[in-house]
């Protein structure tokens, strides 16, 4: 599903974001990217809906070679690979409907279609009764939710979220990532670049550490950090997202 082969990042300015950078990610994972501000984490994610290009190596997502990919042929990549921002980076003058609807316009979806599956949406979202609201009118975890509304309404097989998290309090993450699992127990391969230690810990996913540019750890049922304590889950797995989607502590 995805795979980056030696995948080198240098910008302009000569700092180097990524190092040699060898990753596979099977379908219908759910995987945490994690490290501090700098390590090359959202830089990563960048290179896998082509907002970047590495200066060395590859990069393939959904079987497709990103890297060899001419200009007409990114915007097909990039409606199976729905994007989820920390900012939201929702259309201001346009209600959360049109916000939603947005994606589907601009690849020409009849009217009927964009009507079924904007509806969808907003319903797995939980934001149905917000549709004529302006971003403006709502919280920002409500914001949120009608940004990863807007990234899976083209059901694509793959979600990226870039610190999804990052300006909500703890109670709206919980609620956040409760969403993005519900999501992914539909089959869609879901990556996370978070610095959210809590909500890392608790699903205990696999967590991708990065640190310099470079992969320094890649871990099955992973923590935020190598040596987190462990977090008390009497029925395995399954507790932990039942803890989630209660919002239990």
């Amino acid at each position: 599903m995805i795979q980056t082969i030696n995948a080198s990042l240098s910008y302009n300015n000569g700092v180097q974001a990524l190092r040699n950078v060898s990753v596979r990610i099977g379908k219908g994972e759910f995987v945490f990217i994690v490290g501090a501000t700098g390590s090359g984490k959202s830089s990563f994610v960048k290179l896998l809906n082509r907002e970047e290009v590495p200066t060395s190596g590859q990069v393939l997502v959904d079987g497709k070679d990103v890297v060899r990919m001419r200009p007409w042929q990114v915007p097909r990549l990039r409606r199976s690979v729905g994007v989820v921002f920390q900012d939201f980076r929702l259309l201001p003058q346009r209600t959360v409907w049109e916000n939603i609807a947005f994606a589907l316009h601009v690849i020409g979806a009849p009217g009927r279609e964009v009507r079924r599956r904007t509806s969808a949406a907003l319903e797995v979202v939980n934001l149905a009764a917000k549709a004529d609201a302006y971003p403006h009118e709502i919280s920002g975890g409500e914001q949120q939710r009608a940004s990863i509304a807007r990234a899976i309404v083209n059901n694509p097989p793959i979600l990226l979220a870039d610190e999804p998290t990052g300006n909500l309090d703890p109670d709206t993450s919980w609620e956040i990532v409760s969403v993005l699992e519900r999501i992914h127990q539909k089959g869609t391969t879901v990556l996370v670049a978070s610095h959210d230690k809590t909500i890392v810990d608790r699903l205990q996913k696999r967590v991708i550490e990065f640190d310099h540019g470079k992969v320094v750890r890649d871990e099955q049922e992973g923590r935020y950090g190598a040596e987190a304590e462990p977090v008390w889950a009497p029925s395995g797995r399954d507790w932990h997202l039942r803890t989630l989607l209660k919002g239990d502590t």
